[in-house]
């Protein structure tokens, strides 16, 4: 059965001693696709994520294949949920978690999905007892048992060591593949891996929705670009300064910033547009990444040996540039 998630909501939470917070949206997620909702921490991603669950009071519309579940408590909803702390029950054995949703929901055989988990040897183990890869698996499973009609997944790989999360990316990214789900994550690496396409958010508000090429490669601002992992560059007069004049870029004076992902900048390149000094140097899995001063400004470009003095030759790929405007 095909199933799309339909988001049109707005909502607002208040903690104790804390300001009120507000966040909206209006989204859309395909059938068989993940949307992962991409922002830091504080930008309201889990307070949507729980809105569409139905944790909170909201205004709008939450539909699942043209049904409306605005009025819906979070059991009638039919999402299943995977949280970032697990929220495995401490005193149910991992099968008995597995088999909780069977109290109210049909649900496939828990031995099957901790089989398919790789971890049918903690069946009867308690959750306490668990590592945090080994319960983060556990709760997936229960998130399946349920047969969910769409999947909401709250930065279910944070807390893992990096090895586990890796792993766990692969694993997550076969489970979803032919899902509905939301996944919100500060992680860019997580979204680029698992996503269908990346929803942008800066304080309660989406700011780009887009496939993961276009939203990393072609960030529309320069908070999107600053987030994404790309450099941004402040321009003038359509121009950046750089060690010894100017490169224009040709869009008539409107661009405000220039955007460019340290793996497109070309180091010691024939073709050069101009040297900039080392400041910094950082070996990152197998390459090293050079932190360069651009006239005042900094400029991160990966290279596979360090420089062998302070100062290297850059260029910058006209197609993977993009001009920001206010």
């Amino acid at each position: 059965m095909a199933v799309s998630l339909d988001v049109s909501v707005s909502a607002a939470f208040t903690a104790e001693g804390a300001d009120r917070f507000e966040v909206a949206a209006d989204l859309s997620v395909a059938d068989g696709e993940t949307l992962v909702v991409l922002g830091p921490s504080g930008s309201g991603k889990s307070l949507l994520l729980e809105t569409v669950a139905g944790f909170h009071d909201h205004e709008g519309q939450v539909a699942v294949s043209g049904r409306d579940l605005t009025d819906a408590s979070p059991e009638e909803r039919g999402l299943g949920f995977v949280f970032q702390d697990y929220a495995l029950f401490p005193h149910m054995t991992v099968r008995e978690n597995v088999a909780f949703g069977g109290k109210y929901h049909e649900t496939r055989d828990p031995d099957d999905l901790l089989a398919e988990f790789g971890v049918s040897d903690l069946a009867e183990r308690y959750p306490p007892t668990l590592s945090g890869g080994e319960s983060q698996r556990v709760a997936l499973a229960r998130a399946l048992a349920v047969r969910p009609d769409a999947f909401l997944l709250d930065e279910p790989l944070s807390a893992l060591d990096v090895p586990t999360r890796q792993t766990l990316r692969e694993v997550l990214a076969d489970v979803l593949a032919d899902e509905t789900a939301m996944y919100v994550t500060h992680n860019r690496t997580t979204a680029r891996a698992i996503a269908d396409r990346v929803a942008v958010i800066r304080d309660g508000e989406i700011v780009q929705v887009g496939t993961p090429e276009a939203v990393f490669e072609r960030p529309d601002s320069p908070f999107a670009a600053r987030f994404t992992g790309a450099n941004c560059l402040e321009l003038a007069d359509g121009a950046l300064a750089v060690p010894g004049g100017r490169l224009d870029f040709g869009d008539g004076g409107n661009g405000t910033h220039l955007a460019v992902r340290p793996e497109h900048v070309a180091i010691d390149s024939t073709d050069a547009d101009f040297s900039a000094s080392v400041e910094r140097v950082v070996r990152e899995d197998g390459r090293y990444r050079l932190a360069l001063d651009v006239s005042g400004q900094r400029l991160d470009a990966y290279a596979p040996e360090p420089p062998e003095d302070g100062e290297v030759a850059v260029a910058l790929p006209r197609d993977r540039v993009t001009v920001l405007s206010a």
